[in-house]
């Protein structure tokens, strides 16, 4: 027997069963024949090693670990989706295809009162049909991968749509993914294939499960468990966790290889042996794809994945040339986002929350429940007035949801479920870590815990203090300020300042290397900008935006410690809220303490001119706006940036707007800015402009 021959017909029948498996869902063998199969290729491989090549079954899995996941350029962007939650923005979308395109049905010709006859209304129905391809929106990651004469040879995330991260050795462990596409099919010599990749339910459970019988913290929801997972160093464990991909859609320089129909190339990608959704329709009219938006929302749940709403594409690849794109997403395309599920569950308890400013806020203990894609078991009950509107009793059975598909919240009681001894909700009086009398302010919703020494305000305080947004203490999280502030080793912000090496190196789960690390994150955050510091120090109602209008003000923390009310109202953009709360902070000498130790230590308490952004920059005039979620930077970082280089960043979009900075999940301030006309800018065209590329 031909041993060469042999191996490319095992490889062969293998990548035929793994189609089978893994994307058609109807294996033809079974585990033990398949099992053998593998064996028997894996034997010759070893055997004939001179014949092993990288498209091999064999072969998906590295072995070695990665060090590294370079940063490669699309060839072509990969441009995010305008969303939109409503059927009348969605008829809007409809509309505006159907104007660039010129085209008018016959219905609403004869709604403006034309006589049109029925051979006209055929005829420009011949001429100008839209058609759309509805499509399921997987909640995923975006991906892209890249084939050259039908072999993988590259896939990358999505990053800032221009590059991402080169994440090929993972990728290969996804057995939907090809190595190598089916012989016979018209494929362009290079082509890209786009997708979403995605962990099913089943998989995120059974993770769940191992995590929770080696008493690890389970995981949130599948998309964190699939986004982290593609990021591992270990292809062995990429490989454990199931991780499966849809592909919708196929990019290449070479139209002539390509088809005329989105849905025409989704055909030819899925028969060359791709992944692609089969609950996708053709829809001829927008109200058959509202139909199917309705049909999938309500049976969202029956599938085996997570989907978060319909992704709506005009068929047409003409149409699709026509229509174009915007610098962030093509006009030929929208998604259709679900409203938030919501689920019914039984309140078990209350607790009351005590934060880093006092407030004490009411948490719901729920009977676990699973919605949108995790495991609840908590919801927020916001405030003592929200109890009251709603009649919020322990022992109610409750709808909740996901507010943006985030952070559950009780949305209706159903008092035909009440029990009859039901009993209203007692309100403390005391706080509940330690028993100060609470009080509540005029104006405010919040009950408030005015003891300053209050031990989880103490760590609440220390934790915001090192966070990102503030300090960006790095190694500096929630479990070891606890740790820290309960062995005593600190008691205020400015006590970080004086740990030590071996003060920290003790503690458990920490050593010689974590101590290090500690000390010179806070060596570092001493270099933080006045700005920062100001919003650190934990001042309420005093948000990063309004810490940089007091810096740019005041230009020193003692300045700013000596204003008095009427300095501060006069300060444009900060109210008589603000100017309070400043003033009752400061008037505490135990804060102005701290904030002296704060300037002994080193820590930048006035402002550093040459960053201020009060120089001419290459944004001297210039306004941005930012939405959405950027790849790697904060908004606070952002903002900083664009501040240091002259510019203001604003939170709403007008005509006077020049710059809107959109990240993923851009809201409907991206759908102003393009109707106003105003230029849209990704986080690396932002950083271009700044290095001046």
């Amino acid at each position: 027997m031909n041993v060469k021959k042999h191996i490319e017909q095992l490889r062969k029948e293998i990548n035929t069963h793994d189609y089978n498996y893994y994307v058609l869902a109807q294996p033809t063998v079974s585990d033990f024949e398949y099992d053998q199969l593998i064996k028997e290729l894996q034997k010759l491989e070893e055997a004939h090693p001179e014949l092993v090549t990288q498209q091999s079954p064999t072969q998906r899995v590295s072995g070695e670990p990665t060090k590294e996941f370079p940063t490669v350029a699309h060839r072509f962007p990969m441009l995010s989706l305008a969303n939109t939650y409503n059927e009348q923005e969605f008829r809007d979308f409809d509309a505006r295809v159907r104007k660039v395109l010129e085209i008018e049905n016959y219905a609403t010709r004869q709604d403006k009162g034309e006589q049109v006859g029925i051979s006209q209304a055929q005829q420009a129905q011949d001429d100008n049909e839209v058609e759309y391809i509805a499509e399921l929106k997987i909640d995923g990651l975006a991906i892209s991968l890249l084939y050259k004469d039908g072999v993988f040879i590259r896939g990358a995330t999505r990053g800032d749509g221009t590059q991402g991260d080169d994440i090929t050795v993972n990728l290969r462990t996804i057995r939907s993914i090809p190595l190598k596409v089916f012989e016979g099919q018209h494929l362009p010599d290079e082509f890209e294939v786009r997708g979403e990749v995605y962990l099913p339910r089943e998989n995120f459970e059974r993770i769940n499960k191992e995590r929770e019988q080696e008493g690890e913290a389970l995981y949130m929801n599948p998309r964190n468990v699939a986004a982290g997972t593609l990021k591992m160093q270990d292809t062995m464990i990429v490989a454990s966790r199931g991780l499966q991909m849809f592909c919708y859609s196929l990019h290449s320089a070479d139209s002539s290889s390509a088809g005329n129909y989105h849905l025409e190339n989704l055909e030819k990608i899925k028969k060359a042996g791709f992944p692609v959704n089969p609950h996708l329709k053709k829809c001829a009219s927008i109200n058959e794809v509202l139909e199917y938006v309705a049909k999938w929302e309500k049976k969202r749940e029956s599938l085996s994945y997570d989907i978060d709403g319909v992704v709506v594409k005009v068929n047409s690849i003409a149409q699709q040339n026509i229509l174009g794109t915007t610098a962030k997403s093509p006009r030929w395309a929208i998604a259709f986002k679900f409203k938030a599920l919501k689920v019914e569950t039984v309140i078990k308890d209350v607790t009351w929350q005590v934060g880093r400013t006092g407030a004490v806020t009411p948490v719901a203990e729920l009977e676990q429940v699973f919605l949108a894609g995790t495991t609840v078991s908590r919801a927020t009950l916001h405030n003592v007035d929200e109890i009251k509107r709603k009649d919020i009793r322990v022992g109610d059975h409750v709808f909740i949801e996901k507010g943006g598909d985030i952070i559950p919240k009780v949305i209706e009681v159903i008092k035909e479920k009440r029990a009859a001894d039901s009993k209203e909700l007692e309100i403390p009086e005391n706080c509940p870590v330690c028993g100060t009398p609470l009080k509540r302010t005029e104006g405010e919703a919040a009950l408030r815990c005015e003891n300053y020494v209050c031990p989880e305000q103490v760590k609440r305080r220390i934790a915001h203090f090192a966070s990102r947004g503030a300090m960006d203490i790095s190694g500096l999280g929630i479990s070891l300020v606890e740790l820290l502030v309960e062995q005593e080793l600190i008691s205020t912000i400015a006590d970080l300042y004086e740990l030590k090496k071996e003060d920290v190196a003790g503690l458990e789960r920490m050593g010689d290397k974590s101590a290090e690390n500690l000390i010179a994150g806070l060596e570092a955050s001493k270099k933080q900008s006045l700005a920062r510091l100001i919003f650190a120090i934990g001042i309420p109602f005093i948000g990063i935006t309004a810490a940089k209008l007091l810096a740019k003000e005041f230009g020193s923390l003692k300045k700013m410690t000596e204003a008095n009310k009427e300095q501060l109202e006069k300060i444009d953009g900060l109210g008589e809220k603000m100017a309070e709360s400043i003033g009752r902070f400061f008037e505490d000498e135990k804060n102005i303490e701290i904030i002296k130790r704060l300037a002994s230590f080193g820590l930048n308490v006035e402002e550093d001119k040459a960053g201020s952004g009060t120089s001419p920059g290459v944004f001297e005039g210039k306004t941005f706006v930012l939405t959405g979620t950027l790849p790697t930077l904060t908004r606070v970082e952002v903002g900083e940036l664009i501040e240091k280089h002259g510019g203001k960043v604003i939170s709403s979009v007008s005509k006077k707007t020049n710059y809107l900075l959109a990240g993923e999940k851009a809201g409907s301030k991206l759908a102003k800015a393009e109707k106003l006309g105003i230029q849209i800018i990704s986080e690396a065209d932002l950083m271009k402009m700044v290095s001046g590329d």
